[in-house]
């Protein structure tokens, strides 16, 4: 029996004609303890990128910060990450209200040499100076479509007071959407997900040239966006949640300001010879100005953006 994914993931693996080669494949490359490399990597980011889901199935992204070594992992194991911690972030919130052994997605990605790795697993324990997560699964992920960005300057000012927006969202945001080159997607396998190897929240990058979210104005006043799905690692780890549990968080940073915007969504995959990719109707929105200390240089464009 393959315990590395659940049937979501297994049905678009097998909708590609991949579902056996995936899992001879799982084992191989999905562990239960970070490797040597990847802890390298998570001991030296600028930020960590963390998924949760809260009491109503609501999952949640957001990204933590902190100069380098703030993300430590003492033991293959185990990651600490020392940063302060937001009381309006509502990623952490959904934590804060679980406690221990609330599952917890987790990406690091280090935007100037594009690498990443990825980890999800449950909550050890969480202060108003850090949390500690255990491993259930650690794996990587290419450099396809990360944009490069080299943090400049680390801003100490105190964030301002979140901003609650609804669905409609505001220009302000709207123009975020429109510009944006990144964005992160936080996704659960249940809105209580099982305490299996397969089961849990993940945390994931999503990257296109300037313009690649659609905007849609729906007659309700509410808004839609369309996202296409780019060829990637095969997992199918965000469109195999959503098939299950059709809810997700976005997080749009804005490097320039060190803004975050935290949107809810309900998600639509679509998969045909026509179009794939994700129809996210935003129910909710959060604006979080300065929350991000670092401030960013301009975007240099994906290998597979640039003409």
């Amino acid at each position: 029996m393959d315990t590395t994914w659940h049937p979501g993931e297994q049905a678009l693996q097998a909708s590609i004609g991949m579902r056996e080669r995936m899992a001879e494949i799982g084992p191989q490359v999905i562990r239960d303890q970070m490797p040597d490399q990847h802890r390298e990597l998570f001991n030296k980011l600028p930020t960590l990128l963390l998924g949760a889901i809260d009491a109503t199935g609501q999952p949640w992204a957001t990204m933590l910060a902190g100069r380098a070594g703030f993300v430590a992992t003492p033991d293959a194991r185990t990651m600490a990450v020392s940063t302060t911690l937001d009381g309006q972030d509502p990623a952490l919130a959904a934590l804060r209200a679980q406690g221990p052994g609330a599952p917890v997605g987790l990406l690091g990605l280090e935007p100037h040499t594009r690498r990443r790795n990825r980890m999800n697993g449950r909550l050890i324990e969480l202060s108003d100076h850090g949390l500690a997560v255990g491993v259930v699964q650690s794996f990587g992920n290419c450099p396809k479509y990360i944009q490069a960005r080299d943090p400049l300057i680390w801003d100490d000012a105190l964030p301002a007071l979140a901003q609650p927006l609804g669905a409609a969202l505001d220009d302000r945001a709207l123009a975020l959407i429109e510009g944006a080159d990144t964005l992160f997607i936080a996704s659960a396998s249940a809105p209580v997900p099982a305490d299996e190897r397969a089961e849990g929240v993940d945390v994931s990058h999503r990257g296109g040239p300037p313009g690649f979210l659609q905007i849609e104005h729906r007659l309700d006043g509410g808004i839609t966006l369309w996202m296409p799905e780019f060829p990637g690692n095969r997992f199918f780890m965000t469109l195999g949640n959503l098939l299950r549990h059709p809810r997700a968080g976005l997080l749009l940073p804005d490097y320039a300001s060190g803004e975050l915007l935290h949107l809810a969504a309900e998600a639509d995959v679509l998969w045909s010879e026509e179009a794939r990719g994700l129809r996210l109707r935003i129910t909710a929105g959060l604006r979080r100005p300065g929350a991000l200390p670092w401030r960013w240089s301009e975007a240099r464009l994906a290998p597979q953006f640039t003409p």
